[in-house]
């Protein structure tokens, strides 16, 4: 291209190109970018001009050359795929009229904060150093999937209006960030997918909204962060689906709102997390899915936790904040999985690592008492004896109350109607307090029950202290040996 063929506009930013100077079409601080379409020849740049500039243009010696450029209407395509470009792009506050195509590409750095644009193709596109996007605004799909960025990509405020897209809105499944992947206040209508993406450092969603009702708002399966993801005060509106990561720090959902009423709200199955917060915010509406996770720490609100959760082999180090084991026992109680031995014995663990053996020992027995409800109906029976009578063995207080209870009554009975002696000659001086122990109590032996034998009702009473005593000593045995050979 000729410097003839160009415009005036044109011709600035070429002079400035070799010396790799700034220039600024804006006419002040209020001028938007959306606003482009209506920019004159003053500031309009054909995409053509600035490629011929990338790929070949003017070189001054002792100067570095860079194309840095603000407010400008950049018309036709800007096609760089597969194209390689040693040098600093700066499109800042510019509109473009077409999408930008960068397909594997090998680019220094480039910059589109910002502007305006219909979308990005940059699959597999190659950066070494960083990408910055901040404040941009597409109303198309932005394509980086494959991407590899040695420093940051930075999307920091950057909004995306794509809801009929055929595809996520924000394509990075596969990228290879080097350093951060930087979005704060990000704005995507439609879904994002970070499948597969690798990033050496923090993945920062705080204050993002991902809004894609009904379908999967944030497609992280396999991502693999060095660092943390931070999304406080995140609000998706469709499903965070984590499957299959590793996050080494923290999967921070502070005061997040995550909402997808009837499906999942978030799917963190088979991951493998340093931290994972959930507090703050609103109660989360949609399935909790943390099957086969490894947690170190769970920060696990239980205002927090919806109907319907899913906690089969997840396993956690500590469970922080502390609570009383009935507020912790709900959630296990709404496992859509029903009965979840391993769950308990977790729940178990986290508060025995606190020192809680108390709480501890009501998340047993609400163990056992939910595995009851699994039992046929002599099971039931059974354990319902056990319960009552010993609180299965975390109850052993229980059984002397029982026995006081039954020795008082039968004391008074048999005080009231002494029963007669069977050899009134031989029989021992009678004692209501002793007949009665030795009918409760079937090994030891007073003398009493071989010499007496009471008549009618008090007959059947005797049966009745008898019956009682076996069922109490075989819970107490029952229930004394559950908690000794408890670790």
């Amino acid at each position: 291209m000729e410097i003839n063929d160009l415009t005036a506009a044109e011709a600035r930013i070429w002079r400035a190109f070799a010396r790799g100077e700034y220039v600024d079409f804006r006419t002040g601080p209020d001028d938007d970018p959306a606003d482009g379409a209506a920019w004159g020849p003053e500031r309009t740049v054909r995409a053509r001009v600035l490629r011929a500039l990338l790929l070949d243009g003017p070189r001054e010696s002792g100067e570095i050359p860079s194309l840095d450029l603000s407010g400008a209407r950049i018309t036709g395509g800007l096609h760089l795929q597969y194209a390689t470009v040693e040098l600093a792009v700066r499109l800042k506050n510019c509109w473009f009229e077409e999408v930008p195509r960068l397909y594997a590409a090998r680019l220094w750095e480039i910059n589109l904060s910002e502007s305006v644009l219909p979308g990005l193709i940059a699959h597999a596109v190659r950066v070494d150093g960083v990408l910055r996007m901040t404040r941009a605004r597409f109303t198309g799909m932005v394509r980086l999937a494959g991407a590899e960025v040695t420093g940051s990509l930075y999307l920091e405020g950057v909004r995306i209006d794509a809801p009929d897209a055929e595809g996520p809105v924000l394509q990075l499944n596969q990228a290879a960030l080097g350093a951060d992947l930087w979005a704060p206040g990000l704005r995507a209508r439609g879904p994002v997918r970070l499948t597969g993406a690798s990033v050496t450092g923090t993945v920062n969603l705080k204050d993002a909204v991902l809004d894609a009702p009904g379908r999967t708002a944030l497609d992280a399966q396999s991502l693999v962060v060095g660092s943390s993801v931070t999304a406080g005060c995140l609000d998706a509106r469709g499903t965070l689906d984590f499957r299959g990561s590793r996050v080494t720090g923290t999967l921070e959902l502070a005061h997040a709102r995550l909402s997808c009423p009837g499906g999942i709200a978030l799917r963190a199955t088979s991951c493998v997390i340093g931290e994972l917060w959930l507090f703050g915010g609103g109660p989360i509406e949609g399935a909790l899915r943390l099957r086969r996770a490894r947690i170190d720490s769970l920060g696990l609100d239980p205002d927090l936790v919806p109907d319907e959760v899913y906690l089969n082999d997840l396993t956690y180090g500590a469970l922080v904040p502390h609570h009383p084991a009935g507020r912790r026992l709900e959630m296990l109680e709404r496992d859509g999985d029903g009965y979840v031995p391993y769950s308990y014995e977790q729940l178990t663990s986290a508060y025995r690592r606190n020192g809680d053996d108390d709480a501890a020992r009501r998340v047993q027995l609400a163990k056992l008492r939910r595995h009851r409800r699994t039992l046929p109906w002599y099971g039931r029976v059974w354990g319902r004896l056990q319960d009552a009578a010993v609180g299965y063995g975390f109850r052993p207080l229980r059984a002397g109350a029982w026995l006081l209870s039954l020795l008082a009554a039968g004391s008074v009975a048999y005080a009231l109607a002494p029963p007669p002696a069977l050899k009134p000659g031989e029989a021992p001086d009678f004692s209501p307090v002793f007949y009665t122990l030795d009918l409760l109590l079937p090994i030891i032996s007073f003398g009493q029950e071989t010499a007496f034998a009471p008549e009618g009702p008090y007959q059947w009473l005797s049966y009745a202290l008898v019956l009682m005593g076996w069922l109490l000593a075989s819970t107490v045995i029952a229930g004394v040996t559950r908690s000794v050979s408890r670790p």
